[in-house]
């Protein structure tokens, strides 16, 4: 089921087969800007493989999509989503260019929160960030995620095992920065 969610400055909707062309040569023109922090589809067959893996309930992805130009902004990712006791899931994410710093990803993070303490019912979010993405820390920073901790060696990206900060919000923590 296509979910579409709206603010003023940007839409979310779940990727679809026709966004391949768009998604591809977003991918292209971005490699730069995330090299090693993260490792978008960047084929038609991984990017085939990404949708077919959304029919699992453990994953959710967002498209996030200027409000106001329709572009391809970036992609926000819920992976891993554990019910039971735990009500969580990690939080993954990549921006295109050339909207970085225009705060289009920071409107979509927010409304995936939204609907991740919401119609999801999670209890906590958590993303690992690589200490020297710089831009990434001051967003989860800035939406409200707490540093919990270090993890040596956690994922491998571009080849190497990654270092990477752990950072985690809980639904009473955003719930409560809201009505500030």
């Amino acid at each position: 089921m296509a979910r579409i969610i709206r603010s003023r400055q940007v839409t979310l909707r779940q990727p679809t087969t026709q966004d391949e062309a768009t998604f591809l040569a977003a991918v292209r023109r971005s490699r730069k800007l995330y090299g090693r922090y993260a490792n978008p589809p960047s084929t038609t067959e991984r990017f085939h493989a990404a949708l077919l893996r959304l029919q699992d309930p453990s994953h959710e992805s967002f498209l996030v999509v200027d409000a106001a130009t329709d572009d391809l902004v970036g992609v926000i990712n819920l992976n891993e989503i554990v019910r039971g006791p735990f009500q969580g899931a990690y939080l993954g994410y990549y921006g295109f260019e050339p909207f970085v710093g225009q705060g289009l990803m920071r409107a979509g993070l927010a409304l995936v929160i939204d609907q991740a303490f919401g119609k999801l019912r999670l209890h906590r979010l958590e993303a690992n960030i690589q200490p020297d993405n710089e831009p990434s820390l001051a967003l989860v920073r800035r939406l409200g995620f707490q540093r919990e901790g270090y993890s040596p060696r956690y994922l491998k990206l571009a080849g190497r095992w990654r270092d990477h900060e752990r950072w985690a919000l809980l639904r009473e923590e955003w719930r409560g920065r809201k009505r500030e």
